[in-house]
């Protein structure tokens, strides 16, 4: 990846990040609000896949959890997105078949770091919140997520597809020429 790239792909995820910080806390559902960041390191596991993604991942993650208003021991988002970009990009076939597969994994992922934020917390005893609370909130952001999913995995494949080199074929996308 260029340097040009590379800044223009941090412009993304500072994008991402500012906007979820700062304009969607207007439309919180009880202080929750849709995650653009992770919705940003799905995309890109679905088109670069599990190493790009678990890197964009920790980056990402860090800036949410050194972003004002943080609450909480920093690196717990990092490590949900770790997670979340590598599991997505291991399911990254399946989810090029249709934008509703995307969805899915966007569903999924979410689910899966919304949860590894949370019970992290309950883990370092950062969170004083109880079960029934916390999993409203996972409900909520699953939710939140899968709302905007068909709107913004259309936009961030094109916009991933723009900042980077010509992707890798899948094994079943590869060309054969005969002699």
């Amino acid at each position: 990846m260029t340097a040009v790239r590379g800044a223009a792909l941090a412009g993304l995820v500072c994008v991402a990040v500012l906007a979820q910080v700062v304009v969607l806390r207007y439309v919180a559902i009880d202080g929750v609000v849709p995650d653009l960041a992770l919705v940003l390191v799905v995309v890109a596991a679905i088109d670069r896949g599990p190493q790009f993604a678990a890197v964009l991942g920790f980056g990402a993650g860090l800036l949410l959890d050194l972003a004002p208003p943080a609450d909480h021991v920093a690196g717990r988002w990092a490590l949900a997105l770790v997670v979340v970009g590598y599991l997505a990009g291991r399911v990254r076939q399946d989810a090029r078949s249709s934008l509703l597969t995307a969805v899915l994994v966007v569903g999924a992922g979410s689910f899966v770091g919304t949860s590894i934020y949370a019970f992290s917390g309950v883990l370092l005893d950062d969170a004083a919140l109880p079960v029934e609370q916390m999993l409203r909130i996972i409900v909520t952001g699953v939710l939140w997520d899968l709302l905007l999913a068909p709107l913004l995995v259309p936009v961030l494949l094109w916009l991933l597809g723009l900042l980077g080199p010509p992707r890798a074929r899948l094994p079943h996308e590869q060309v054969r020429v005969l002699h």
